[in-house]
This record gives structure tokens, sequence and C-alpha cells, in this order.
């Protein structure tokens, strides 16, 4: 009749694995291999030791073998082949391939079944698979807007000095209007469902109620609004709304930041010529991106107008001044840092600080 080694441990040895019998954060196959060798250490046979931690003798005997031979080193699990890959880099390859062929006839885009189907012996959750490996979204879709204008280097940095270092004593304002604000009076409330829970949410039914038009002036220091309510968005209104703004600027010099929409380009220089303090500056075409009211533009959406329900444009329009109040309160400029510069083409990016 074979008898188990005896155990004896070394002070290092007995520290570790009373470490891992007590520890809650040990893994439980550990704790269990550290109890049974400190069983085995105080005189106990397998048997007992079997019968004490509620396991099969061989199990008790192989790892009290195991440690035998290589100590802690030998609790540890060895290392396994696994099962065999079912899917290789040959695989691999196809789907990433087949993404760049058309998809088949009556579909305008790929999808995970659909590859599936295309391929035939690759499973539809091996391609989900591969894309997330490769960080692909077969959804996710990226816009840009390249501006061809000439001169768009030159008039680019130009605004952007006027964000970054304006003239002494200057104030740099960006105007733009937010034209036909819808007011959409949508069926709002709850759903009842069979299983006695409730969803909130709007029907897809509404009621047109008319529109109106906001203009809205960013000052780029202070990141203050001031605005405008108007039925229109004529050369007339545009004015009118100047007229407003410059009102808060009696002594300074005003250079104003506007895209190139015909009602901000004036047939004359009359009101200029009035107002010899203000000059407007034009973004490139196709780069609106470069004012920074369309920011703003963008708070307001979010904040306000999405999914909002409205009996009047007067309603909208007591809504937008409350925000507007609410928001210069916190107001804080817009942070503008540069992206990327190559062949000659300026990219810049906002980053929001008025959260």
């Amino acid at each position: 009749m074979r008898h188990a080694p005896k155990i004896l441990l070394t002070a290092d040895e007995r520290t570790t694995l009373e470490q891992w019998s007590r520890s809650h954060t040990t893994q439980k196959r550990y704790a269990f291999r550290a109890d049974l060798v400190l069983l085995a250490s105080a005189g106990l046979e397998s048997q007992a030791i079997a019968k004490r931690l509620q396991t099969r003798s061989a199990t008790v005997s192989k790892w009290r073998g195991r440690f035998s031979q290589h100590r802690i080193a030998g609790l540890q699990d060895r290392a396994r082949s696994g099962s065999t890959p079912k899917y290789g880099k040959e695989a691999e390859q196809r789907v990433l391939n087949l993404l760049d062929t058309a998809p088949p006839k009556g579909y305008s885009q790929w999808d995970g079944p659909l590859m599936a189907k295309a391929l035939g012996d690759v499973s539809v959750h091996q391609i989900w698979r591969i894309l997330r490996k490769h960080k692909i979204s077969l959804t996710r879709r990226h816009s840009w807007c390249i501006s061809t204008d000439p001169e768009f280097t030159s008039k680019a940095a130009a605004i952007v000095g006027l964000y970054l270092a304006p003239p002494e004593n200057a104030v740099v304002i960006s105007v733009d209007e937010k034209p036909a604000i819808q007011a959409l009076e949508r069926a709002q409330g709850y759903l009842r469902l069979p299983n006695g829970k409730a969803i909130t949410g709007f029907s897809h039914e509404y009621k047109r109620h008319g529109t109106t038009t906001l203009f809205a002036s960013l000052e780029i220091a202070t990141g203050k609004v001031k605005t405008g309510h108007f039925k229109r968005r004529r050369r007339r209104e545009f004015l009118a709304f100047m007229n407003e703004v410059i009102q808060a600027y009696p002594d300074n010099e005003i250079h104003v930041i506007l895209d190139n929409l015909r009602t901000h380009k004036p047939k004359h220089d009359r009101w200029l010529r009035k107002h010899q303090n203000v000059h407007f500056h034009y973004t490139p075409t196709h780069a609106s991106w470069l004012n920074q009211v369309e920011i703003w533009f963008s708070i307001l959406w979010r904040k306000v107008l999405r999914g909002a329900s409205w009996t009047s444009p007067f309603q909208i329009r007591i809504a937008i001044d409350a925000f507007c109040e609410a928001y210069d309160e916190d107001a804080h400029p817009f942070e503008w840092t540069k992206v990327e510069v190559h062949q000659g083409t300026l990219k810049y990016k906002y980053a929001d600080l008025c959260k």
C-alpha cells in the first residue's frame, strides 16, 4: 500500500497558502488547493482530507503529489491547448474582402446575416466577432463638408485669428439665424401594456401651428447670447436684429462673423457706412462650421427644441427666451483648438465647455 508523501512547509510557503485560504479575493479553486495542502502538512491522510473538504481521495492525491514535486507552482493550472479553432485567418480575410464588394441586388448595404448568407460557411456570430476585432461598424456613417473656396485658408485663418486674438478694445460676435422652427403639437402621454407596465412618449401624429425664425448673436469672449424673433428672415429682419445687437457696444469696434447667406451680404454698403465701427467677416463657402454660434444652436436644439410640443410659435419664443436667460447665468466661451493641418487645409474643432 502506497503512502502519501509527507508535506513539510517552509515559513514562506505557509504564509502564502494561508493568505490564499483566508483572502476573499482568492479564486475558489486556489483557496481549495491551499486548504488541502495545509491539512496535509498537519499530518492528515488523504481520505481524512477528502472527507473534510467533501471531495474525492483522487483529487487530494493529485494536488498533494503536485505540491510535493513542484511546491507552490504545482498548484497553478497547467496550460491547456483548448479546442481546435473552427475559423482561421482565411475566414477572417474572406469576411473583410466581402465588405469591398457590392451587396446583393435589392440591398443598399451589408449586415451580419446577409454576409453570413453570402459566405455560406461562416456563422453570423463569427462575422460580428471579426468586425468587432477590426472595429468595423456596418451602421455607423461619417459625414463631412469640404470647402471648395479657393480662398479657404486665408478666410479661415482670419476668422480663427479673431477668435484667438481679437483686436484691442474690440468685440467679436458670431451671428446667424435658425429659420422655420416649427411649432408642432405632439400627442404625449403613456401607454399601458398588457403586462401592467407603462411606457411614456410621443405619438407619431402631430399638428402644425406655424413657424418662427430665430436670430442669435454669440459674444465670443464671454459665451453670452442675444436672440431676436421674427416671422421671416429677409435682409430687413437681419439689419433690425443687428441694430439691436450693436446697441450694447456703442464705444467698441465690432467684428461680426457671418456665413455667405445672401441676406448677410449687402447689395450696397449704406448700413455699414452708417456704422463704421462694424466689420463683417464671412466664412468660406461650405464652412459654416467656422461660425461658433452654430454650436449654440446645437445646444438649443438638444436642450429645448428636440421632441417638444407647442401649440403656437409664441410658445416657442417664450421657451427660447427662458432658456437664454438661464444659459447666460453660467455662460462660458467655447474653446477653439486646432485638430489637424495638412496639405494647406485647416481643420478645427470646438470643445463645448458649457455643459
